[in-house]
């Protein structure tokens, strides 16, 4: 299942005061993604699904530039954006439907693309807005991401794998880098993994709100089911350049 916009933006609003001292994968990420990036001056830069920073701090830390474009659902994000880029122009809303008066160098997205239903127009529109032989730098998540919430809830993004999303993108674009791995966080209790998914927006699985019975039964399956509480991240980082 895809979540709606109107509740991911809902579930990440709620979220982005928390998100970065629990979004500990997402930060990861954001770091490998940098390192992986070709080492050239983007005169034109845009970050799809900005959200509180982690990418941009390490854009703005990293990377040489001369004009910064961020876009994310939820308006605050630009708060968190300006800290690091004060210069930066800021679009809120749906990526898909802003219609931006630039071309880029550089297009980059961190723990975003597994939002949208269809990649495909995703990539697409990167393609319209990249310069000649701009690069498209993104992570998203396989479909073992979560996977015990899966197995438990039955509840799961539509994720591509690693394959699949090269697949798509080898139409238009040179694949310069990828990666992908597993990581397993470990939490005290179930309760835990619950307050986790909540302060990262990932409750945006579902529409439909836990009461009290729901919560003590998540719980009780999940400790039967892991007794370690473990829960399964599997990023999948790719960086393209425009054919």
């Amino acid at each position: 299942m895809q979540p709606n916009t109107k509740t991911i933006k809902h579930q990440f609003k709620k979220s982005i005061d928390k998100y970065n001292e629990n979004a500990i994968i997402q930060k990861q990420i954001a770091e490998i993604l940098i390192n992986k990036l070709p080492d050239k001056k983007y005169i034109d830069i845009l970050e799809i699904g900005a959200g509180s920073g982690l990418l941009t701090e390490q854009i703005s830390k990293h990377c040489s530039y001369e004009n910064y474009y961020a876009n994310d659902l939820v308006e605050k994000s630009e708060i968190y954006i300006k800290k690091f880029i004060p210069n930066c122009k800021f679009t809120s809303g749906d990526f898909r439907k802003i219609k931006f008066n630039a071309k880029f160098d550089l297009i980059a997205a961190n723990a975003v693309f597994q939002w949208y239903e269809n990649l495909e127009k995703i990539f697409e529109q990167c393609r319209q807005l990249l310069k000649p032989n701009g690069i498209l730098a993104f992570s998203t998540f396989s479909p073992e991401n979560y996977k015990e919430i899966k197995t438990l809830t039955g509840l799961s993004l539509n994720y591509k794998t690693q394959d699949e999303i090269i697949q798509i993108l080898n139409k238009n674009f040179k694949i310069i880098d990828t990666e992908t791995y597993l990581k397993t966080i470990h939490f005290d209790n179930p309760l835990k993994i619950l307050a986790h998914m909540k302060n990262t927006g990932v409750n945006s699985l579902s529409d439909k709100p836990m009461n009290i019975k729901d919560i003590k039964h998540f719980c009780e399956q999940y400790k039967n089911s892991y007794p370690n509480c473990e829960l399964t991240y599997s990023p999948i980082i790719v960086i393209a350049e425009l054919k």
